[in-house]
């Protein structure tokens, strides 16, 4: 009777730990700090992006609710599960940055925060924000 008892309890607790995990993963989200949606900024602008729900670290392992940050100049979201380009247009900061100086053209622009995990594989549109900004 102890036994089964003790059996009952562990699947319990089992069941608390793995419902507060996915409640982690579901109330996750990415957003940018500064500049916010809408706003006019000069060419050269410090962009801040932050994260609720999530862990951010320097690339390399891959650990459950964890990764990076990518930022997108003039670009959507990555699909889930896709590796996140590096070139001009898709800037890593595998370091686990969570700031940057970004040098824009004159002009309307999007940007695109994009999360993913410790081998640049996408998250996906869940944690991704996009906002416009107006560089003048």
């Amino acid at each position: 009777m102890q036994h089964s008892y003790r059996r009952l309890l562990t699947g319990m607790l089992a069941g608390l730990i793995l419902g507060a995990s996915s409640a982690m993963a579901d109330n996750a989200r990415v957003f940018f700090v500064e500049p916010t949606d809408g706003a006019t900024i000069p060419g050269h602008v410090k962009v801040v992006m932050g994260a609720e729900g999530l862990t951010i670290e320097p690339a390399g392992k891959v650990h459950e609710h964890a990764g990076h940050f990518h930022l997108i100049i003039d670009g959507s979201y990555v699909p889930k599960g896709r590796v996140v380009p590096k070139d001009e247009k898709h800037l890593h900061f595998g370091k686990g940055q969570k700031e940057t100086i970004l040098d824009l053209s004159p002009g309307k622009h999007t940007l695109t925060l994009q999360f993913a995990d410790g081998h640049h594989v996408s998250y996906g549109k869940k944690l991704s924000q996009s906002i416009q900004v107006m560089v003048k």
